[in-house]
């Protein structure tokens, strides 16, 4: 059975423990407070017991895990038996092995085993090993928070410590000032969060309370700039762009996502003036995700030559980023991105 993050307390809270917990996913947090979670209720249940088992490289001993789950406790206590695979890949062995586990973990209540893992892909989600956990017990996906829903992660936080923002716009302009500066940093987020439980009473924090604790912490993803540049949102485009170059990521990585997103439009753009359905085109161009919802609703309204322009500026840049400057642009790399995302954003902004 899967479960998102935010219901694990929910579900270990009903009672009656799963025989195996799954965590697997990239944001650390996460990850941790869902593992900790597991932990505290696993000693509340009378696993007093833990052993650790850490899988490296190719050359672990499963054979030892496989007996360490049939044995019984020296003690007669419960066991709690963690396995970390930091790789996300068991390999063939592994694979027999952990479903070999699970049938054994199936018979024995005294174990209560939890695993933790990567962020897996479509192939490793449908294993016969990852099946096999899944289906004994419950996994739990620890996925980043996306920056729309950043500020109701950080509302819903801040009011399990007793605390909120303004009502009405003024409290939805301090979440989102909250969001902008932890943006890709979710640790640091919830330190920020605990830092204002630990300055504040519980009650209401305005925006200057906020302002006054919250540090700029934001961790940047260039994967991420697709979002600001396809929705036109100018102010967190040059935002993020300026965190990229503070943070020392090449140029020439920011404009692969740049010209990515423009080829990628003037490609579905041509198919379309060529007759083709706007779902084919998508599916034909490998768009899928949310930026394929942003593609639909930008390009019924893109014209062909506005997309023609965007190229050919994407084509200067590329010179400029290589060191061939051009008459007409700036010469810096990073003033020429912040020109040509420019353009893009104020194509998408264009009703």
């Amino acid at each position: 059975m899967q479960v998102r993050a935010e219901q694990l307390p929910g579900q270990l809270a009903k009672g009656g423990l799963k025989p195996i917990y799954t965590v697997h996913g990239d944001e650390a947090l996460l990850a941790q407070e869902a593992g900790d979670a597991i932990r505290q209720a696993a000693r509340a249940a009378g696993h007093t017991e833990r052993q650790v088992h850490t899988v490296m490289g190719a050359h672990f001993d499963w054979s030892s895990l496989l007996g360490a789950a049939s044995e019984m406790s020296l003690f007669g206590d419960k066991q709690l038996i963690e396995i970390r695979i930091p790789s996300g890949k068991p390999g063939k062995d592994g694979s027999q092995a952990l479903q070999r586990y699970c049938e054994q973990a199936a018979g024995n209540d005294g174990i209560l085993t939890l695993i933790t893992l990567p962020r897996l892909d479509k192939t490793q989600l449908s294993s016969a090993w990852f099946t096999a956990l899944d289906g004994l017990g419950t996994s739990v996906r620890c996925d980043p928070i996306e920056r729309q829903a950043l500020p109701l992660w950080i509302a819903l936080r801040l009011k399990a410590q007793g605390q909120e923002v303004e009502p009405g716009e003024a409290g939805q302009r301090t979440l989102a000032f909250f969001a902008d500066r932890v943006e890709g940093n979710l640790l640091a987020a919830h330190q920020e969060i605990v830092k204002l439980g630990l300055l504040h009473p519980p009650g209401t924090l305005t925006q200057a309370h906020i302002e006054d604790a919250v540090v700029d912490v934001a961790r940047f993803n260039v994967f991420k700039l697709s979002e600001a540049l396809l929705t036109g949102n100018m102010a967190r485009t040059l935002r993020m762009i300026d965190g990229l170059e503070a943070e020392g990521e090449a140029p020439n990585l920011v404009l692969w996502a740049l010209a990515d997103d423009i080829q990628g439009l003037w490609r579905c753009r041509q198919a379309l003036e060529g007759g083709k359905p706007l779902p084919m085109v998508l599916r034909e161009q490998r768009i899928w995700g949310p930026k394929e919802r942003l593609f639909e609703r930008l390009l019924p309204r893109l014209k062909p030559a506005a997309l023609a322009r965007l190229v050919a500026s994407a084509s200067t840049v590329d010179g400029i980023v290589k060191g061939l400057p051009h008459p007409q642009w700036p010469s810096d790399p990073w003033d020429a991105l912040r020109r040509l995302a420019t353009q893009l954003c104020e194509q998408a902004a264009t009703p």
